[in-house]
Formats: structure tokens, C-alpha cells, sequence
């Protein structure tokens, strides 16, 4: 998990995909942190990626990054401590202007069951699951 979320941070911005009924949905993300060995994401309650997570927790994220592009997909568990929270919040100091840990609005999801596949034009794919 290490690799997935050096990656990540290099690429610094990721973009997550999400289902709204029969259309999927795909946003730029930015916060991708591992707290107690799991990798979360952050976004705001009141946001629609939350309520379609909400509703069909399967999603994806896709980064691109010099010639290689990385996909982690699986499902998005809603992690409600304030711990959680604070540590996602600790990681990325610019989100403490718009969040809280205790706000009711600020959410962490960490992925469940995940498959990440790196791949590029000049090497095989090289999966981890975690």
C-alpha cells in the first residue's frame, strides 16, 4: 500500500469515480492519507459524491503520473470517528479552514477489498490488493 499511496501523493491530484443511479460520475480528488493501515479519502457530507457513495459504496480512482497511471478500485466504508477524521484533517492542514473533525459535515471513507493496478504503455501491470 505503500507504492499506491507514494503514487498518489506524487500525482497530487486523482480523480474519483462514482455511480448516480445509471451514470457515473468522475470528480478531481486531492486527500488520500492511510491511517491505522487502511487508505482513506475525504470529502463533505453535503457533497454528491457522499450521498452516491452512500448508495453504491463501489468505486474507483484513477491517477496519472509520468507515463504510468495507477487504478484502485473497490468499495468506500464510511469511517465516523472523530479520529478518523482528525488524522485525514492533520494530513492536509489547507482543509482545516473548510473542516472540522466534529463539523457534521466532515466525512472519511477508507477502501474495503481494494485492487490497485499500476500499468503503462511499457510494462506489464502490476497489481496489489489490499
Amino acid at each position: 500500500m505503500d507504492k499506491v499511496l507514494k503514487f498518489l501523493k506524487d500525482a497530487e491530484t486523482y480523480y474519483l469515480a462514482t455511480v448516480e443511479g445509471d451514470q457515473p460520475r468522475v470528480r478531481p480528488f486531492g486527500t488520500v492519507h492511510v491511517f491505522e493501515g487502511k487508505l482513506y479519502i475525504q470529502t463533505g457530507k453535503v457533497k454528491d459524491v457522499s450521498k452516491q457513495l452512500h448508495q453504491n459504496p463501489k468505486a474507483e480512482i484513477c491517477a496519472f503520473k509520468n507515463g504510468e497511471w495507477l487504478r484502485v478500485s473497490g468499495k468506500l466504508i464510511e469511517d465516523d470517528r472523530n479520529e478518523a477524521r482528525q488524522s485525514m484533517l492533520d494530513a492536509y492542514p489547507s482543509l482545516q479552514k473548510m473542516y472540522k473533525a466534529d463539523d457534521g459535515n466532515t466525512e472519511v471513507f477508507y477502501f474495503e477489498n481494494a485492487t490497485a493496478i499500476f500499468s503503462s504503455f511499457t510494462h506489464e501491470p502490476q497489481i496489489i490488493n489490499f
